[in-house]
């Protein structure tokens, strides 16, 4: 099972001649890195003739600045500089990172979201790292000290994919009877007031279904979109609102994460 997943940054010209991994044939669909448990994948500029997992063609990266190991549900990440402190962000708090430090072996990254940036002679060289597979208690199981029942879908409800899930599901949950999904457009406008959502853009929305679809929820043989009246394509949503109301993966409690609906 993969457990972390590894964003590669946009190759620059001349990548193929170097040997370095490509981009995926949809220019929309950014390259991933899959890694289970135990696996490890280094980055940096890579020597001729032995390219790294993970490029950064930028100059200032040494040619094998580090490397990251998946563990069960986080990963860790080694900087092989001698002088550079690297930085993970996560990606959903407010500013919240790490530091890892020169020298550093086998840091520990809590974050489920995070981008990786390192010093660089133009812009600091960055990659994304996503941790899937973080575990949540469901309920107060185990409270008999037999095992403890771990939920196979492990959403956070404080994350901005979770946000997105909870705004498509919102009209059947005030309504079961409601048929209309909303659109990226809608769950833009509906989550904006939020502090944490004032950036969200349609784009992101897709990104997070998309996450959402892949990753979280692992959806097996989605329907292909079909665009509605207002020309927008529903098969995900559709799916995704069906398999979060029938496994009540988001509840009415929920609706207290998003802001007052206009007229009350």
């Amino acid at each position: 099972m993969d457990t972390v997943i590894v964003q590669l940054p946009e190759p620059r010209p001349g990548a193929a001649s170097a040997g370095l991994p490509q981009r995926s044939a949809h220019p929309s669909r950014p390259a991933l890195l899959h890694l289970g448990p135990g696996e490890v994948a280094e980055f940096g500029r890579g020597e001729p003739g032995r390219p790294v997992a993970i490029p950064l063609a930028d100059q200032g990266v040494s040619r094998r600045a580090g490397e990251i190991t998946a563990a069960e549900d986080y990963w860790r990440l080694s900087n092989f500089s001698g002088s550079a402190t690297y930085v993970v962000e996560n990606l959903e708090g407010a500013g919240e990172h790490v530091k890892v430090a020169p020298g550093r072996l086998g840091a520990p990254v809590p974050f489920e979201f995070s981008r990786v940036l390192l010093p660089a002679l133009g812009e600091p060289a960055a990659f994304k790292v996503f941790a899937p597979q973080h575990a949540y208690l469901d309920g107060e199981s185990g409270a008999d000290g037999g095992e403890r029942t771990v939920s196979p879908f492990a959403l956070d409800p404080t994350s901005k994919y979770f946000l997105v899930l909870l705004a498509l599901c919102e009209p059947r949950l005030r309504s079961p009877s409601a048929a209309l999904v909303p659109g990226a457009t809608e769950v833009v406008t509906r989550l904006r007031a939020l502090p944490s959502c004032r950036g969200l853009t349609r784009s992101a929305v897709n990104y997070h279904i998309d996450y959402l679809v892949a990753t979280k929820l692992r959806l097996r043989d989605t329907p292909v979109e079909a665009p509605d009246a207002a020309g927008r394509a529903g098969g995900k949503r559709e799916e995704l609102v069906a398999l979060a109301l029938r496994f009540d993966l988001v509840r009415e409690e929920h609706l207290a994460l998003l802001p007052p609906r206009q007229g009350g």
